[in-house]
């Protein structure tokens, strides 16, 4: 893999990579702020070439896998940004968004064995190529090392890595427990948002501030815009993994279902079923012949094919096409652009320029987007 960014080269990294128009850095502050951006992108492509590669070669494949596979790098390009409101990129900017980018990555991992994923970014996922253990601990020597990297920057830093780190584990704990007697369900699935994604993205767009020795009083509202925007992010996951376009999403259509995993789309159906009928039967089918798969063992062993009947690829299609058409997935893509709505509200205490801008854009670009 070619170390510098992929998009560096044809216009704004920044730009493309937070869904912003080129028209939005007109003035020649604006070019240079972005340009600036730009550059940094690049040099923490380079950092994660370095930070991932380690000496055993098993390692050395398997961290550097997903990487390679490509990312929007959407959380550093947040530090980078953030950073623009003090002393710009400096370089515990560029350690702090490298560290942050290696904790995701190590996240993809762990998430993917967790739910069964075929595919992440395009290419099968770490484990069918190397097995649950391998992914698992690739995971692991991901995390080591952001942590390694976030120690360097000193007290706070490792604070902020531990708490995020915290909250990434606790949101998984608690989506793979569920709910559990007198939770609302909805309530608890964005808690799990809040914390699977929206903590690290937070983080990012913190980060960027501290390490840039910006005022400390624009700290709560960025938190606050990332932790939402984390959240309207993942609803938008929600809606795209219904998408029947895989060559855009780099996965099957209705992932998520055929893992057996709870979306948003799928609590709204639930609450619908309740007094609507035709959600009702499409509740049941949904469970029955999508959700079930995951419970299914080898469609090919005899046994499993004596006890029940498999549905076919066809059919599951259709039932994934039927949710994405009902007003369950509209809700949901409503839901996240509210959620998206707050995170610009949030920015207000923040001056006004070129940074409130792209930040504004983004958390737009958020909702708009199809992979």
């Amino acid at each position: 893999m070619n170390p510098s960014h992929p998009v560096a080269r044809r216009g704004s990294a920044l730009a493309a990579n937070l869904g912003l128009s080129e028209r939005l850095f007109a003035s020649s502050a604006d070019k240079a702020m972005a340009k600036a951006i730009d550059d940094g992108i690049e040099r923490v492509e380079a950092g994660l070439i370095r930070e991932v590669t380690f000496a055993d070669t098993v390692a050395d494949a398997s961290t550097r896998y997903l990487l390679q596979a490509g990312g929007k790098r959407v959380r550093p390009m947040l530090t980078l940004l953030t950073a623009q409101l003090g002393a710009g990129i400096t370089d515990d900017v560029v350690t702090a968004a490298e560290a942050i980018e290696i904790t995701h990555l190590g996240s993809l991992y762990h998430d993917d064995v967790m739910d069964e994923s075929e595919r992440r970014r395009g290419v099968p996922s770490a484990q069918t190529v190397w097995g649950n253990s391998v992914a698992i601990l690739t995971g692991d020597l991901l995390f080591a090392r952001a942590s390694q990297l976030m120690a360097t920057l000193g007290e706070r830093a490792i604070r902020m890595q531990a708490g995020t780190f915290e909250r990434l584990v606790l949101g998984q704990l608690h989506e793979t427990v569920g709910p559990v007697e007198g939770d609302d369900p909805i309530e608890h699935y964005i808690q799990v948002l809040a914390d699977k994604t929206g903590s690290l993205i937070a983080a990012a767009a913190q980060s960027g501030l501290i390490f840039s020795g910006a005022d400390p009083a624009y700290e709560a509202p960025v938190v606050e815009f990332g932790e939402k925007i984390g959240i309207a992010f993942q609803l938008i996951d929600d809606v795209i993994d219904l998408s029947p376009q895989p060559e855009t999403t780099g996965k099957v259509p209705g992932t998520d279902l055929r893992a057996g995993v709870v979306t948003l789309p799928v609590l709204r159906l639930q609450q619908l079923a309740k007094t609507d009928p035709a959600s009702a039967d499409l509740l049941l089918r949904i469970e029955r012949d999508v959700m079930s798969l995951a419970d299914a063992g080898d469609p090919h062993d005899t046994n499993t094919l004596a006890s029940r009947i498999v549905p076919s690829n066809e059919t599951v299609d259709a039932i994934v096409a039927e949710l994405r058409e009902h007003e369950a997935t509209t809700a949901t893509h409503d839901e996240a652009r509210r959620w998206a709505s707050e995170a610009v509200a949030a920015l207000d205490p923040l001056p006004d320029g070129t940074v409130k801008k792209a930040l504004t854009r983004f958390a737009e670009s958020v909702v708009d987007r199809a992979s």
